[in-house]
C-alpha cells in the first residue's frame, strides 16, 4: 500500500505495506528477535553525552528500548513508520494557540490521563485535594477576568441556532476554593470553559464571539465564586484532523461526556486542573479521552426563582498547599 496515510487521504487497512480487500485480515504477525535489535539499542543508548541532560539522560535508555522492542514485536514496517510520522507531522502543522492536536493524539491514547495520574501521586501530600483531570487541547490563556455573578455567555439571541437548548440548560454555578484543612481561600482565580450546545469551543465555530463560554473568576473574602453558564454538552472529538481520523481506523467511540474545565490557582498552593462531569450523560462511561472519574461527577438540580438560570450547582474545589 504505497500511499497508506493517516491523514486527509487516510485508508482504512491496519497493515500498511501490504495490501488487503475489506473482507481479508493480516496475517499473524511474528516478532523479529530481540537479539536481531540489541547492538543498534546499546549504541543509541550509548550516544548520549556526558554533558546531557540529566532527566533526559534518566529516562532516554527506557524510550529507546520501549520503542526499539515495540517496532521489533510488531514488525514495523518503513511504510507504517512513515505513516505515523506524518501523522505527527501534521499534528504540528494544524496545532495553534487556540487548539492542540498533539494533545488532542495523547488524549485519545490515554497518555495525558496517565500523565496527569502519576503527577499527581507525586506531587500529592494527601488525599484531600479534588481529583485532577487532564487539561485538553482547547484551553486559551487570558480569559477575561469577571465579576463574580456574571454571566460567560455571550450574545445569545434568539437567532442562535442552539438557543432554545442553551436556554433549557442555563446554570447557575457556585462554589468554594478550600485548602486542604477547609479554609476558604479568598483571591483564588477560577478559570473555567466549555462547549456550546452544538459541541464546539468558540475557537472552532466562527458564529460565537471571541472567548464565548470562558471566563476567569477571583474567589472572595469567603472563597466563594459564582457565574451563569450551561450544562455541558457531550460532543465528538474533531474529525477534521488526524486525531479524529485515527479514532475511525481503531473503530472507537469517539464521544466525551458533557464537562466543565477548571484550572483553579491560588497563592502558595499547587494549581488545580479538572472537569467536572454531568451525571445526565450517557457516554460517562465510555469517554474518548479516559478523563472521567467518580468524584468530578456532579448532579445539577432545578433551579427556581432565577429568571437567568434554570439549573443550579454547587462545588468546592480543594487545593493541596505547595511543598
Amino acid at each position: 500500500m504505497e500511499n497508506f496515510r493517516i491523514g486527509k487521504d487516510a485508508t482504512l487497512n491496519l497493515r500498511m505495506g501490504i495490501t488487503y480487500s475489506d473482507d481479508q485480515t493480516p496475517e499473524e504477525v511474528h516478532p523479529t528477535s530481540a537479539k536481531d535489535g540489541q547492538s543498534l539499542i546499546d549504541q543509541v543508548i550509548a550516544a548520549t553525552g556526558p554533558k546531557a541532560h540529566p532527566r533526559l539522560a534518566q529516562i532516554m535508555p527506557s524510550l529507546v528500548r520501549h520503542l526499539h522492542d515495540f517496532a521489533r514485536e510488531v514488525n514495523l514496517t518503513v511504510p507504517e513508520w512513515k505513516a505515523a510520522v506524518d501523522m505527527l507531522n501534521e499534528c504540528g502543522q494544524i496545532s495553534n494557540d487556540r487548539r492542540n492536536e498533539t494533545q488532542l493524539l495523547c488524549d485519545i491514547l490515554g497518555l495525558e490521563s496517565l500523565v496527569d495520574e502519576i503527577t499527581s501521586n507525586l506531587l500529592a501530600s494527601s488525599n484531600a485535594g479534588t481529583p485532577s483531570a487532564v487539561l485538553g487541547p482547547f484551553y486559551r490563556y487570558n480569559a477575561p477576568l469577571l465579576p463574580n455573578g456574571s454571566s460567560i455567555v455571550k450574545n445569545l439571541t434568539p437567532e442562535t441556532p442552539w438557543f432554545s437548548q442553551a436556554i433549557a440548560d442555563s446554570a447557575y454555578i457556585t462554589g468554594r476554593v478550600l485548602s486542604t484543612g477547609g479554609r476558604p481561600i479568598p483571591g483564588a482565580i477560577v478559570d473555567t470553559w466549555l462547549a456550546a450546545p452544538n459541541g464546539l469551543y468558540e475557537q472552532q465555530d466562527e458564529s460565537q464571539t471571541d472567548m464565548n463560554l470562558r471566563g476567569r473568576f477571583k474567589t472572595d473574602q469567603d472563597g466563594r465564586f459564582a457565574f451563569y453558564a450551561l450544562r455541558p454538552t457531550s460532543y465528538p472529538i474533531p474529525f477534521d484532523g488526524p486525531a479524529g481520523r485515527f479514532l475511525t481506523l481503531l473503530d472507537r467511540n469517539p464521544n466525551r461526556p458533557g464537562h466543565i474545565h477548571f484550572v483553579v490557582s491560588a497563592p502558595r498552593h499547587r494549581p488545580l486542573t479538572t472537569q467536572i462531569f454531568d451525571s445526565r450523560d450517557k457516554y460517562l462511561t465510555e469517554d474518548a479521552v479516559f478523563a472521567v472519574k467518580d468524584e468530578l461527577v456532579v448532579k445539577f438540580l432545578p433551579h427556581k426563582g432565577d429568571s437567568k438560570a434554570r439549573w443550579y450547582l454547587e462545588y468546592d474545589f480543594v487545593l493541596s498547599r505547595e511543598n
